[in-house]
C-alpha cells in the first residue's frame, strides 16, 4: 500500500474512533480512591536515611477513581461509585473527580471512617514506589450503590478493592447484558474467584495474575487458568511491553509503545479506563488495547498520575507517530 493510501485509510480510521468513543454511553468505575502525596527524587530510596525530593505535589488517586478520570479527560460520561471517610482527604477527592467532569453521586464519605491515602515515591526515570493506607472503618455493604444506572451504561469497570461493591454492579451489568472490565491488581485468590464468572474482560496486572495463579510457570498458563474461571477475555498488563490477553484458542499480543517515561504512576489505572472507553463504544478488542496502550504511553510521558491524562484529540493524533517496542 502507497504512503498516501495508508495515510488516507489511518484518517478514516481515526474519525471512525473519534465517532464511536463520542458517542459511547455512559460508563461506571466501580472501587477504590485514594489521595496520593506524591514526591519525585532522582533515585529511589534503599534503607534507612534520608533523601531530597526536587518536587512534591498531591491530588486524587486510586486505580477505579483515576480510571474515571481518564474517561472523563478522553472525552467519555462516567460515573465513579466508591467510599472514603468524611475526612481532609475525602472531600478533596470528590472535588477534583467532580471538576474533571466525573459524576460522583456514587461516591459516597462515611462519618468516622479514614480514607485511604498513598505515598508515592517517583524517579528521575518515571519508575515509582508506593505504600498505602487503604483507609479504616469504610463499610463494605454495598446496598446503598444507585444500581438502577448500571442498564444505561456501556461498561462496568471494577478495581478488586471493594469486593462486595463491584460484585453488585457486576452482577446486575451481567443480568442487563452490560459489558464488565476488572482491573486485576493484586488481591487474595478468593477475590477473583468471586468476580472472574461475573467478568467479560479481566485485565490483569503481571503481579496481581502471578499472585492468582503462583503454582502455574508462565503467563500464558495463568490466563488460560483465568478464562477457565469464567471471564470471557483474560489479560495481563507487561508495563512497557505492551499487553497480551487470550480468549481461548490462542494468544493475542499489543506491543507496547516506545516513549521516554517521566512518570509511569496511575499508568495502568489509565489503561484500564481507555480499554472500558473503547469496548463500550463498541471497537474491536484488538484496536481497543491498542488505543489503551497508546494513552497509558502517553501518561507515561507526563508527570502526575492525573496531570498526563492526554484527551482523545491527543491520542488520535499521536496513534500514527508511535513506534511500538
Amino acid at each position: 500500500m502507497a504512503n498516501d493510501e495508508r495515510a488516507a485509510l489511518h484518517q478514516r480510521m481515526r474519525g471512525t474512533l473519534q465517532q464511536r468513543l463520542s458517542a459511547a454511553p455512559p460508563l461506571v468505575c466501580v472501587g477504590l480512591t485514594a489521595y496520593d502525596l506524591t514526591w519525585e527524587v532522582e533515585t529511589l530510596p534503599s534503607g534507612s536515611g534520608k533523601s531530597r525530593a526536587a518536587n512534591f505535589r498531591q491530588g486524587g488517586g486510586g486505580m477505579a477513581a483515576n480510571a474515571a478520570a481518564a474517561v472523563a479527560r478522553l472525552g467519555g460520561r462516567v460515573h465513579f461509585w466508591g467510599r472514603a471517610g468524611d475526612d481532609a482527604a475525602g472531600h478533596a477527592m470528590a472535588d477534583e473527580l467532580r471538576a474533571l467532569g466525573v459524576d460522583v453521586s456514587g461516591l459516597r464519605l462515611f462519618a468516622g471512617a479514614r480514607s485511604s491515602v498513598s505515598g508515592v515515591v517517583v524517579d528521575a526515570q518515571g519508575e515509582r514506589s508506593i505504600v498505602n493506607f487503604r483507609g479504616a472503618a469504610l463499610p463494605d455493604d454495598a446496598a446503598w450503590l444507585p444500581l438502577a444506572v448500571v442498564a444505561g451504561a456501556g461498561a462496568v469497570l471494577g478495581d478488586v478493592r471493594w469486593p462486595a461493591g463491584v460484585a453488585a454492579a457486576f452482577a446486575t451489568a451481567r443480568r442487563a447484558g452490560v459489558l464488565t472490565v476488572l482491573d486485576g491488581d493484586v488481591a487474595e485468590p478468593a477475590v477473583f474467584d468471586a468476580l472472574l464468572p461475573l467478568c467479560d474482560y479481566a485485565v490483569f496486572s503481571q503481579p496481581g495474575l502471578a499472585g492468582y495463579a503462583p503454582g502455574l510457570g508462565d503467563d500464558e498458563a495463568r490466563l488460560r487458568h483465568a478464562l477457565a474461571r469464567g471471564c470471557r477475555v483474560a489479560a495481563v498488563t507487561l508495563g512497557e511491553r505492551g499487553v497480551v490477553w487470550s480468549d481461548g484458542p490462542a494468544l493475542q499480543r499489543q506491543p507496547g509503545f516506545r516513549v521516554t517515561a517521566v512518570d509511569t504512576t496511575g499508568a495502568g489505572d489509565v489503561f484500564h479506563g481507555a480499554l472500558a472507553l473503547a469496548l463500550a463504544a463498541g471497537v474491536d478488542a484488538a484496536e481497543s488495547f491498542r488505543f489503551a496502550a497508546a494513552v497509558a504511553a502517553l501518561k507515561c510521558q507526563q508527570p502526575g498520575g492525573r496531570a498526563g491524562i492526554p484527551d482523545l484529540p491527543q491520542v488520535l493524533a499521536a496513534l500514527d507517530q508511535l513506534k511500538e517496542s
